[in-house]
C-alpha cells in the first residue's frame, strides 16, 4: 500500500508545510530547495531523501490538495447520501475548488502563483483526471441511470452543456474580475438552480439516491488510490 512521505517522517511533514507556506506567500517563481529547507529547519539534502527534484516536491504538494478534496467529498457523501444529487454536488465542487488553493490555481492557470508548473504535464494530469470537470464526466451517466438527470437529450450534448456550465461557475468563482458588476448573496443556490434547469427535475425512486452515493464513493476511492500511488511514487 502506498504511503505518503509525511506519514513516516516528521521532516517530510515539515518540508511540505514549509513549501506550502512559501508557495502561497510568494509563488513558485524563484523558489529554491534551499529556501524550503531553511524554512523547514532541515538540511537541503534531507529534501532529496524524499523528493528527487523541486518539481516532484511541488507537484506532490498540489496532489495533496486533490487528495484532501476527495477525502472531504467522501466524508460528506458517507454522512449524507443526498449530497450525490446534481443540485447539491455541483455547488460543493465549486466551493471545494475555491477552498483548495492549488486546485483553484490550476483551474485558473494562475501563473503568478504556480509559474511554469501551471503547464507541467503532471499538473495538467492532476486537473484532467481529478478536477471537478473530471468528476462530472463519470457522474453524469450515474445521474441519468438513477433519474437524477433528463435522458431525452443525447449524452454527449448534455455532457458538453454541463461541463460548460460548471466551468463558467468555476471561472466566475476563481477569477476576481469575472462578473464584477453582478453579485448574488447565495451563489450556491444559483448554481443549484442552474443545474436543475439544465438537467431537469430530480425524480429518484427508492434506492436511487443511495445507489448514486455508493457509485460516487466507489469512484472517489479508485481515484484516491491512483493519486496516492502517483504521489508516493514521485516522493
Amino acid at each position: 500500500m502506498a504511503v505518503l512521505a509525511e506519514q513516516e517522517s516528521g521532516s517530510a511533514a515539515r518540508i511540505l508545510g514549509a513549501a506550502r507556506e512559501l508557495v502561497l506567500k510568494r509563488g513558485v517563481k524563484g523558489l529554491t530547495v534551499a529556501e524550503i529547507a531553511d524554512r523547514a529547519h532541515v538540511a537541503k539534502g534531507t529534501i532529496y531523501l524524499h523528493w528527487s527534484t523541486r518539481e516532484d516536491l511541488l507537484v506532490g504538494l498540489f496532489g495533496r490538495d486533490f487528495l484532501a478534496e476527495h477525502d472531504e467529498l467522501a466524508e460528506l457523501l458517507t454522512a449524507d447520501p443526498d449530497v450525490a444529487r446534481p443540485s447539491r454536488l455541483l455547488p460543493l465542487l465549486v466551493q471545494a475548488t475555491i477552498d483548495h488553493p492549488f486546485i483553484r490555481a490550476l483551474q485558473s492557470e494562475d501563473d503568478d502563483l504556480l509559474g511554469v508548473l501551471t503547464q507541467h504535464p503532471r499538473s495538467a494530469k492532476l486537473l484532467e483526471n481529478l478536477g471537478p470537470a473530471a468528476l462530472l464526466r463519470v457522474a453524469l451517466p450515474v445521474w441519468r441511470r438513477h433519474h437524477l438527470a433528463r435522458t431525452d437529450w443525447s449524452f454527449d450534448d448534455q455532457a458538453y452543456a454541463l461541463q460548460a456550465l460548471l466551468l463558467g461557475f468555476l471561472n466566475t468563482a476563481v477569477e476576481r474580475r469575472a462578473l464584477a458588476i453582478i453579485s448574488v448573496d447565495e451563489p450556491a443556490q444559483v448554481i443549484s438552480a442552474a443545474v436543475t434547469a439544465l438537467l431537469g427535475p430530480e425524480q429518484p425512486g427508492p434506492g436511487d439516491i443511495q445507489a448514486t452515493a455508493d457509485a460516487a464513493l466507489a469512484e472517489l476511492a479508485v481515484r484516491r488510490a491512483a493519486l496516492l500511488e502517483s504521489i508516493a511514487k514521485s516522493d
